[in-house]
C-alpha cells in the first residue's frame, strides 16, 4: 500500500511540477533526466581509450597502447576513467550539482559513472569520495564528490567511505589555474585517517571526484591514500577534459 501511495505522490508530483531536464529545464515526459538535445551533447568515454588515465583514441591502437601523457608524466594511481569528455553539457550537469543546489543529478551521473568503472567492481573495493574543506562545506552544504560516491555505493553495493581521507588545508579553487599552480595549490591539502590501515583492510579504492581537468587533486589524494596502505588507487569522475575536444576549465 506505501509503494502505491508513493507511486501515485510522484505521479501527482509530476502533473503540478513537471519534470525538466537536468540541464536546460526543459520539460520531460517519464523518467528520463536529460532531454533529447541535451543527452546528444553528452559524448560518452568508451573503448578505444589509453588504459591508463582513459583518454579516448580516435583508432585503436592495441590495448598496451598509453596515450602520450601517461608515457610522459606516469600517475600514482593505477588507472582513471570517465564516463564522458567534458563538454558544454557535462559542464552545465557538473555545475549544477555543485553551485545550483541539485544534489538529485548526482544519481543520473553516477549512473553513467558505474558503467564506465565497470572493470574496478569486481574487485570489491573501497569507493572514496574527494573531501571538501570543512568551511567550503559549510557554504555549499554537500560535498558533489561524496553525493556521487554515496549513489555509486548504491547501485554497486560496495562500501562507501567518507572519512578515508580528509582536506585539513583549505585550497584555492582549482578553476582557472595552470597544471603547475593546480599541483601547487593541493600539494599537501590532504592526509589520511588515523586508522586508515584498518580501514582498508586490505581493499582497493576508488577515488571519485566529478572532474578530471590536469589530475592534480586526485594525483594528492592519491599519494596520502598510498602512504596511508592503500595497494591500489583507481580514480573514476563523471567528466574529464580532453584537450582539444571542446571546453577548458
Amino acid at each position: 500500500m506505501r509503494q502505491r501511495f508513493a507511486g501515485l505522490r510522484r505521479a501527482l508530483l509530476d502533473l503540478v511540477y513537471p519534470p525538466g531536464c537536468a540541464a536546460c529545464n526543459a520539460p520531460l515526459i517519464g523518467a528520463q533526466a536529460l532531454c533529447p538535445s541535451c543527452f546528444a551533447g553528452l559524448r560518452q568515454i568508451s573503448a578505444p581509450l589509453c588504459p591508463v588515465l582513459g583518454i579516448p583514441f580516435e583508432t585503436d591502437l592495441g590495448p598496451d597502447m598509453r596515450s602520450a601523457e601517461a608515457l610522459a608524466d606516469p600517475p600514482p594511481f593505477a588507472r582513471a576513467r570517465a564516463a564522458v569528455v567534458y563538454s558544454a553539457v557535462a559542464g552545465t550537469l557538473i555545475s549544477r550539482l555543485k553551485y545550483g543546489d541539485r544534489p538529485e543529478v548526482a544519481g543520473y551521473c553516477a549512473q553513467l559513472m558505474a558503467l564506465a568503472g565497470h572493470d574496478y567492481w569486481a574487485a570489491g573495493p573501497i569507493i572514496v569520495p574527494v573531501p571538501l574543506h570543512a568551511s567550503r562545506l559549510r557554504f555549499r552544504r554537500y560535498n558533489q564528490s561524496m553525493l556521487l560516491a554515496r549513489e555509486l555505493g548504491r547501485l554497486t553495493g560496495l562500501d562507501v567511505d567518507p572519512h578515508l581521507i580528509g582536506r585539513h588545508r583549505k585550497t584555492r579553487q582549482q578553476v582557472g589555474l595552470s597544471g603547475d599552480s593546480r599541483l601547487r595549490n593541493v600539494r599537501g591539502a590532504f592526509s589520511a585517517h588515523p586508522h586508515a590501515l584498518e580501514r582498508l583492510a586490505g581493499r582497493p579504492v576508488v577515488l571519485i571526484d566529478d572532474v578530471y581537468t590536469t589530475g592534480a587533486t586526485v594525483k594528492a589524494a592519491t599519494r596520502v591514500l598510498k602512504r596511508a596502505g592503500a595497494a591500489q588507487v583507481n580514480v573514476l569522475t563523471f567528466a574529464r577534459v580532453v584537450i582539444g575536444e571542446d571546453l577548458p576549465i
